[in-house]
């Protein structure tokens, strides 16, 4: 087999390619400052909303909640590598973010 065979071979076919447009025209753009994510056996939700209390030290904050997306487990999934890959780009290019997160609970 030449070089130019072994390129053909690894390059999917007109046929075999799924072209995939992206449709924006109902899409709404909202700002989260906060998100809680919730699962059952057959669905994972996210809830994203608004935290407009700025007073460091409060015992009560308000979570002002504007959207709820639901994923079956499998988008989810997918969802998950695009962030850490998303995030790891992220810190190359700009420098770590340090979260200080609370201590898992082992039951």
């Amino acid at each position: 087999m030449t070089k130019e065979d072994k390129q053909a071979a690894e390059q999917p076919t007109e046929e075999s390619q799924t072209t995939i447009r992206w449709d924006g025209s109902k899409m709404r753009s909202t700002y989260a400052n906060v998100c809680n994510v919730s699962s059952s056996r057959e669905e994972v939700t996210l809830l994203f909303g608004t935290n407009q209390n700025w007073h460091a030290g409060q015992k009560e904050l308000t979570v002002e909640l504007s959207d709820r997306i639901t994923l079956n487990p499998y988008a989810a999934k997918r969802m998950a590598v695009l962030l850490m890959n998303t995030m790891t780009e992220y810190e190359k290019r700009f420098g770590e973010l340090k979260l200080e997160l609370p201590e898992k609970k082992d039951k």
